[in-house]
């Protein structure tokens, strides 16, 4: 393989991961020079951005919590203090504390799967039309304020890479993205944090979550003097993004702070705390990457114990206090060593988003979505890619032909499309379709769905990307920001000669998410001229229930009733005549075990009357 094509796939699975930024937002470049006219006085102080070519102001860098460093951290955030003179805000903050993923072997100093990034990462970015100071909105004339969560499974992810500009200047609007801590300085549960002199908030373990509510605090306190409107704050997030996103629709510590939410792909999955805290061998196990597990990991490394048992009995003479101080005089990176960075794009597995019953409830996301006072009621859209799967299983399918680990061709359509499609089907299910059904019935016509079914990419020499990756997960993002000059990466991805087709449905997309910002219904988009968008209808099953996004070559913009649910999900695959054994039934169902809750190790061993026993969860009989 050619390096440069190798170079290709490598930053085409960063892009679809974490979209690279546009030419000059990489955070790398030299920070442009201020622009005078966008100097704002906000609650810490007075700050100033930069204007762009064309006609955006854009303010970088802005602090909106203390640094969580030291006592700080596994704290909830802090308000920051404020500041002297004027803050020039034309420099990213630090990304948070993560492995490096791919881009970083082509584009910085630091190897793929090492760590990255810093602890003092609680900054957020503006994007807004541009305005001379004394023309910036008030009062009623002020713009329906949008704010993004970046994905990347809680435990990577930058929100420097994101240009809102666009849908900024296009729409009217101004648009925050933000930072949160990820992965074991997000989301971290222990009972010697816990201790005297702590809050609720600080005990709760949700710290990323933590600190997205306090990104709406902030936004409630300063949007106006960048002509943001408070009272019409949309959160909208893809992938973890979109898990964060639901995760404000469910803390009583966002209630009243937004007012419309978007969940992009996204998911209800939330943690227990016995699985964030417990040892494996408790008598209610925790994960393998509990908190009680990583600090034995962490002793043991120290030399402070020869193994694990002894490490547990080291711990138990620890007082909490002693215990707090140890995990908080860690250094951050070496904390961050004891998880595996070797996974896709260097995320790894941790209990999130828990179930603390403070930050977040004590039950199961579905049963609160499900009841008009178990979250934060306000209209919202939810929606899935038709092929969210195939991203992951380009690169782990024995039914794709692999060099190097990058994903060259698809080597048997019909196996592969049948994983990616039930794969597909069971995200759909549990981050669409259950939940818009259960909030459909809580809060009436105000939950809207969608499907994204665009799947035009081009050929890579011998790979064809429309079938590697269809309508992958990720692929919406770029219409949603209206931005496809991500580098020569974009090329791979989008073919030139169809840019008319692609860029026309972004267009509508960003139109309907702007109608949604200002009106919390997305109509038929700003324009008032895209096919009218219906909340979800259960009344009947024929009725419409979600948007399917396509170009005008696929089919175009249209209503569709097709739902799913998880159970029958998995019942399809039982009775689906394209399989040709029970050994590929089992293949879909293995993939499910993880990832749906109506399919764990004890049920995929009984599916079949036992058909899968011949195909155990720990070996690899594909």
């Amino acid at each position: 393989m050619s390096s440069r094509l190798h170079h290709a796939l490598v930053l085409l699975t960063a892009t679809l991961i974490a979209p690279a930024p546009a030419s000059g937002q990489d955070g790398e470049s030299p920070p442009p020079a201020a622009d005078p006219s966008s100097k704002r006085v906000i609650q810490q102080g007075a700050v100033a951005g930069f204007a762009t070519e064309e006609g955006a102001h854009i303010w970088r860098g802005i602090p909106f919590a203390k640094p969580p460093l030291g006592e700080l951290r596994w704290r909830a955030p802090v308000p920051p203090e404020p500041w002297a003179g004027t803050l020039e805000a034309v420099a990213y903050g630090s990304p948070c504390v993560q492995f490096a993923g791919p881009r970083a072997a082509l584009t910085s100093d630091v190897s793929e799967g090492e760590p990255t990034g810093s602890e003092d990462c609680l900054y957020l970015n503006v994007h807004a039309p541009r305005f001379e100071p004394e023309a910036v909105p008030r009062g009623a004339k002020r713009l329906p304020v949008m704010l993004w969560i970046h994905g990347g499974g809680n435990t990577i992810g930058d929100a420097r890479i994101y240009n809102a500009a666009r849908i900024a200047l296009g729409h009217r609007l101004v648009v925050v993205t933000v930072q949160y801590r990820l992965g074991v300085f997000g989301w971290f549960g222990h009972r010697s944090l816990r201790g005297e002199g702590t809050t609720e908030d600080d005990r709760s373990g949700n710290y990323g979550t933590l600190d997205l509510v306090r990104a709406l605090h902030w936004v409630r306190g300063n949007i106006s003097a960048f002509g943001g409107d408070p009272g019409r704050v949309t959160v909208f997030g893809e992938s973890a993004g979109g898990r964060n996103t639901v995760s404000m629709l469910l803390s009583p510590r966002a209630r009243g702070l937004f007012h419309r939410a978007i969940v992009q792909s996204g998911s209800t999955r939330t943690s227990p705390m016995a699985l964030a805290e417990h040892f494996t061998d408790d008598p209610e196990p925790g994960d393998e990457r509990s908190s009680g597990e990583v600090l034995l990991e962490l002793l043991v490394r120290d030399g402070e114990s020869a193994d694990r048992e002894s490490a547990k009995a080291r711990l138990a003479a620890m007082s909490d206090v002693e215990v707090a101080g140890y995990l908080r005089g860690k250094d951050a990176y070496e904390v961050l060593g004891v998880y595996d960075g070797s996974r896709l794009a260097g995320m790894y597995s941790i209990p999130q988003l828990l179930r603390d019953g403070r930050v977040l409830p004590d039950e199961e996301a579905i049963d609160a979505l499900a009841r008009p006072g178990g979250y934060n009621r306000v209209p919202v859209i939810l929606g899935t890619n038709r092929d969210e799967n195939k991203l992951f299983l380009a690169f782990v399918s024995p039914h794709v032909t692999r060099l190097l680990g990058i994903p060259l061709w698809v080597n048997d359509e019909r196996r592969y499309d049948l994983v990616a499609e039930f794969a597909s089907l069971l995200w759909k299910a549990s981050g669409v379709d259950e939940p818009a059904a259960a909030m459909r019935g809580a809060q009436g016509p105000s939950v809207f769905a969608y499907r994204f079914d665009w799947d035009e990419e081009p050929k890579l020499l011998w790979s064809d990307l429309s079938k590697l990756l269809g309508a992958a997960h990720g692929l919406e993002i770029p219409f949603v920001f209206g931005h496809f000059d991500f580098g020569w990466a974009s090329r791979i991805l989008f073919d030139e000669e169809k840019r008319a087709g692609y860029e026309g449905l972004s267009k509508s997309m960003m139109s309907y998410w702007a109608e949604f910002a200002y009106t919390g219904d997305p109509g038929r988009g700003r324009s008032g001229k895209e096919p009218r968008w219906r909340a979800w209808d259960d009344s009947r099953p024929a009725a419409a229930k979600y948007l399917v996004f396509d170009s005008e070559e696929g089919g175009g913009l249209r209503m569709s009733s097709e739902t799913v649910t998880q159970e029958e999900a998995i019942e399809r695959v039982a009775k689906d005549p394209r399989f040709e054994s029970w050994r590929e039934r089992c293949e879909v169902y293995r993939g499910f075990v993880g990832w749906s809750e109506r399919m764990d190790e004890e049920r995929y061993q009984s599916v079949g009357e036992g058909a899968c026993r011949s195909y155990p969860l720990d070996a690899d009989p594909w």
